[in-house]
């Protein structure tokens, strides 16, 4: 055999074994990984969440460009993704699963959304999402009560979202059904409890304002040097207080404001008139809001609730 034949046969040979070589590594490689439907994760089982579920949650919380969502244990990442891809939101997941976080990140890139969607490898109940004014969550009733009193520590306005489970006795303040999905929202209300310095003046004399608050539920009253007149139908949503008083010449006056802190600033107003500014500072600290915490009684029943659940 002649010396070029005899190399053309050794570079045949050796193509050979490379091609078989690359046959052995791909049968060997292991498959991308793929989600299973109730595959065990820390907490819960993963379900996923249904396109129509997925899009009246965002509607709910009225996202936009200018938010940060946080998924609380994000799966498939689905929410923060669509987030992304229909809002332009700036959305996290916080997922325990790594295996999870990954595939979240690669259909995130394939979404084109990789730059406004991103996810953590995280325990929710130890991450900090206090950046959030929206959050959204498809857990169970017993986590959602441990979560709660970390989510009143978020700002006042701040959005709740959560997928078929409630929070035990803080009513929501919207409800949803999408295709088999029951939907809830909260927002996250200021600290308005306390005894407050009201002052309009030129429209009514000085009187101190007591407030009592359960979740965002409000009520109370204003004493005008011994003359107490109740709170009219008192609404808090978020920061935004609203309610009416009576004053001691009988009219009845429309106060809408803005809790800060220690300071209500807004604006009150009579029949017929413009509304003047009025503002009202806390005398004292504020109390804690009533039912932030959960009580032994809630937390048994979540548990009760999560053993016979998905």
């Amino acid at each position: 055999m002649t010396t070029f034949a005899t190399g053309l046969l050794s570079r045949r040979l050796a193509l050979l074994g490379l091609v078989g070589l690359s046959a052995t590594a791909l049968a060997q490689a292991p498959a991308p990984f793929e989600p299973q439907r109730g595959q065990a994760g820390k907490d819960v089982i993963w379900i996923p969440s249904p396109d129509e579920v997925v899009q009246r949650m965002l509607q709910m919380a009225e996202v936009t460009a200018a938010d940060r969502l946080f998924d609380l244990g994000s799966g498939d990442g689905k929410i923060a993704i669509a987030a992304a891809r229909l809002y332009g939101t700036r959305a996290t997941g916080l997922e325990f699963n790594p295996d999870m976080v990954a595939l979240s990140r690669r259909l995130a890139t394939e979404a084109g959304v990789a730059d406004k969607a991103n996810f953590q490898q995280a325990d929710i109940f130890v991450a900090d999402f206090s950046s959030a004014n929206v959050v959204t969550m498809y857990l169970l009733p017993e986590l959602n009560l441990r979560l709660r009193p970390k989510l009143f520590t978020m700002a006042p306005g701040t959005r709740v979202v959560s997928h078929s489970f409630t929070m035990g006795d803080w009513e929501p303040d919207e409800t949803s059904r999408a295709g088999t999905g029951d939907l809830y929202l909260w927002r996250i209300p200021a600290n308005a409890s306390g005894a407050w310095a009201l002052r309009a003046p030129g429209l009514l004399p000085a009187a101190t304002l007591y407030i009592r608050q359960r979740y965002q539920m409000v009520e109370g009253n204003a004493d005008f040097n011994g003359l107490r007149a109740s709170l009219v139908q008192p609404r808090l949503v978020g920061d935004r207080l609203r309610f009416a008083l009576r004053d001691p010449s009988g009219v009845v006056l429309q106060f809408e404001g803005r809790v800060e802190g220690k300071r209500i600033s807004g604006t009150v107003g009579r029949p017929g008139q413009p509304a003047v500014p009025f503002d009202a500072v806390r005398d004292g600290d504020a109390q804690p809001i009533a039912g932030a915490a959960p009580d032994p009684h809630e937390q048994i029943a979540a548990r009760l609730a999560t053993s016979g659940a998905r």
